[in-house]
Parts: structure tokens; sequence; C-alpha cells
């Protein structure tokens, strides 16, 4: 999904782009990482470096970051090549999963087939692994983006880094869809990253709009899209 309209710096909205970091080992592994502190693997920490040196190009003027480290080593890679300060926000880490962290996907599917069924299938009641729901993880990093694209100067851009699942519901949050709706976007690959333009809204309303989303390298391995 990508705008037709060229980016212009001139212009007064903001914008987000919200990246995902670079693959991990148990992204690799098909792992539910949850808020658990797994490093970049090779391949990853590759990945944050290239993708870095394109989204350079968009200039960003702020970079924040959730604080697990396969995030911010993944955001100080674009603070090196833009000489951007990186500061972090551990509401954008990923969502908390309780008994499911470090579990393989495929192992969660078998021994909690409701819970995984409901997780899938968006529902916005269902906590995984008896943590957070898609709600909780939507709001906060909805409330951090928020904030942090507040202080920006008129046409400035942000750039949050943050993990799979917890960007499908910060933006989905943003964008004011039913909860019942999310499954519509995507997940976001590894070190891929999806775009919101700020827009005039006249008697209140939403105020973003979904302008490109899961764009990112090709030629980059990726692991499940949430993580």
């Amino acid at each position: 999904m990508t705008s037709s309209a060229a980016w212009d710096p001139a212009r007064t909205g903001r914008r987000v782009v919200f990246w995902r970091h670079g693959r991990t080992e148990w992204n690799r592994a098909g792992r539910f990482q949850g808020q658990q502190d797994i490093a970049l693997d090779p391949s990853g920490a590759h990945q944050a470096v290239e993708a870095a040196a394109v989204l350079a190009h968009l200039h960003p003027d702020v970079v924040i970051s959730s604080d697990l480290r396969r995030a911010l080593v993944t955001a100080q890679a674009l603070g090196t090549v833009t000489s951007k300060p990186v500061d972090t926000d551990p509401r954008l880490r990923e969502t908390f999963a309780g008994a499911w962290e470090g579990m393989l996907f495929a192992d969660i599917s078998a021994k909690f087939p409701e819970e995984q069924a409901g997780w899938s299938a968006g529902s916005g009641d269902v906590r995984a692994g008896g943590g957070e729901s898609r709600v909780d993880v939507g709001r906060r990093v909805a409330e951090a983006v928020t904030e942090a694209a507040d202080a920006l100067a008129p046409g400035g851009t942000l750039v949050a880094v943050s993990h799979g699942g917890a960007i499908r519901a910060g933006i989905c949050a943003l964008l004011g869809l039913p909860t019942n709706s999310w499954t519509v976007i995507s997940g976001v690959s590894n070190c891929h990253w999806s775009v919101l333009e700020e827009r005039d809204v006249s008697g209140g309303g939403v105020r973003w709009n979904l302008a490109q989303h899961n764009v990112g390298l090709d030629s980059l391995p990726s692991g499940p899209l949430e993580g």
C-alpha cells in the first residue's frame, strides 16, 4: 500500500514512520518473543544497516525506540547514519505475552487452541498468554507516538522503532479502526516500515492517514510478523 504523491518537506502535516526491528534468532525459529530482550541475529544487524541507509532519505527529525535491544540497536543504526540521538520509550515494546513468551507459534496453537484462535482473529479481548490484549498494546503505542509527534515542528518526521505486533496495534489505534477490523492491516516484516501522514481534520475525527505499509528491501529475510 503506497501513496502516489511524493513527500513534500514544505507541507505542514507531520509524518510518523513505524520501523520494525531486524531479525532475531527467535524470529527465524518462529518463537513468540513478547517482551523478552532478544538480540538481533547477524542477518538482523545487516538488515538494520541496509534499511537505515534508505530511511535516512526521509530526513527524520526525531528517532524514538522501544527499549528492548533488538529495536534499540536497529534504531541506533539510523541514528548513526543521520547523526540523530535515539530516545527510548518502553511504551513501544512488543506485547507482553505472559506464558506464551519464548514458545514456538506452533506449540501455542497446540496447547492454547481457543486463545490462539481468538488472538489470530484479532479479538481485542484476548490476552496473549494471560498478558496484554491488542487493545492494551495499541493504546500505549498510540500514546507514545502521539506525544512524540505533537512535539515535532510542522512538516516534521518521526521514526518510531518498535515490534511487529505493537506496530500493527499502534497503527490501528491511531487510525481509529474498530477492534474487530484490526486484522485488515497485515503485520510488518523485519526491518520494514509503514508511514502515517497527518491530515487536516475539521470538527475532530481521525488525524492520520496510512500512506505506506510494510515497505522495505525485498531481499531481506524475515521471521513471523509479530515479535
